[in-house]
């Protein structure tokens, strides 16, 4: 399957204060709109499409952010980060999950042994990591869509139950034997760290950078409904079954992101932990009905083709979100966004604008 990959085809600018441009983890089109999120934030950043530069193919700026705290409930303070890191734009609303991990402090090269010995045995947990939610898309008096709290026609932004410390995943989660003993060990460290969200109606995939198992990465899936105020695990069938696990062989390499395009499910897939490693792009064929048919508690899956290899740096253009464009944005082709953590210099103009790449597919 031949891809084309357009480097740098994509600029994207932002404001001055903005916390993302060099942290991008998750993105998500709505017409001519994109949604972008990074994981040293507690927000939403919504930039429109703008006239392009030059050869390049695309130009999104005039950035707007969208503060969570003041679209949820959050379990943890305003301006914690939630470590978001998937997103998905799915029947009237944009979908978001944070990492769900703890996190380790790193060594520093300005400190002592000692006081990096210490820094390094810290572990700890921000109170909005453990996030799962669902915010209204309304349009404005303009016609841009926002995110808001509550919409005209009823719809509310919703999170998973739950407090600064658990919710109802990682409850569901802490006597697994697969990833239970994983929930205590930092994402970094090949512990519990969730990377990618897909949305199908009620159910959602959860993609996981880590744990990784003997090789086979994880996808979680599960259904949610509303009871309340909040979101709640719905049965998935009427076993009770509120969590099924979907292995998946990626040759080693952890889930960065996840989409659906057409019944075809797309896995963006690195290293799991801090290395600079192979960055691909795998399909799951007719992904969607089989999930949809499937009723085993837990699966694996080989049967997966590697579509394409992504560009990496050592430490930089670490490819983190991968989305479709909309046909109106891509020439009626079929096309990706590819963003980039930690982006290079080649990657970057001035403090604010970074690029992305345009990635044709069949």
């Amino acid at each position: 399957m031949k891809k084309t990959r357009s480097a740098n085809a994509i600029r994207l600018e932002f404001a001055p204060g903005c916390l993302v441009q060099s942290n991008l983890s998750g993105a998500a089109f709505t017409g001519d709109w994109l949604w972008v999120a990074g994981d040293e934030a507690c927000g939403v950043d919504r930039l429109s499409r703008l006239d392009p530069v030059g050869s390049e193919t695309l130009r999104f700026g005039e950035v707007r952010d969208f503060p969570l705290a003041e679209l949820l409930d959050l379990p943890g303070a305003a301006g914690e980060e939630a470590d978001l890191e998937g997103m998905a734009a799915a029947g009237g609303f944009l979908w978001v999950v944070g990492s769900h991990g703890l996190k380790r402090k790193n060594a520093k090269p300005d400190r002592g042994h000692a006081e990096n010995a210490r820094r390094l045995a810290k572990v700890t947990l921000d109170g909005n990591r453990r996030l799962l939610a669902c915010l209204p898309i309304e349009p404005d008096a303009n016609g841009a869509p926002c995110l808001v709290r509550q919409a005209r026609d009823g719809r509310r932004a919703l999170r998973l139950k739950g407090d600064a410390q658990t919710n109802l995943l990682s409850r569901a989660l802490a006597d697994d034997p697969h990833f239970g003993p994983y929930m205590a060990i930092p994402g970094k460290d090949n512990g519990f760290d969730i990377e990618g969200l897909a949305v199908d109606g009620h159910r959602l995939l959860l993609g996981l950078r880590g744990p990784v198992l003997r090789g086979w990465s994880a996808l979680l899936e599960i259904a949610v409904e509303t009871r309340g105020d909040q979101l709640s695990l719905a049965p998935l069938d009427d076993r009770g079954t509120l969590i099924r696990k979907h292995f998946l062989q990626l040759d080693g390499l952890g889930v960065r992101d996840l989409h659906f395009s057409g019944d075809d499910l797309y896995i963006l897939a690195g290293p799991t932990m801090v290395l600079n490693g192979d960055i691909r792009v795998f399909k799951w064929p007719a992904a969607r009905p089989l999930l949809a048919a499937n009723r085993d508690p837990v699966r694996f899956e080989s049967a997966l083709t590697e579509s394409v290899s992504l560009p990496h740096g050592r430490g930089t253009n670490r490819a983190e979100a991968i989305c479709d464009l909309p046909p109106a944005l891509s020439g009626g082709k079929a096309s990706w966004l590819v963003l980039y953590d930690a982006p290079g210099a080649d990657r970057k103009e001035g403090e604010h604008t970074v690029f992305g790449d345009l990635l044709r597919h069949a």
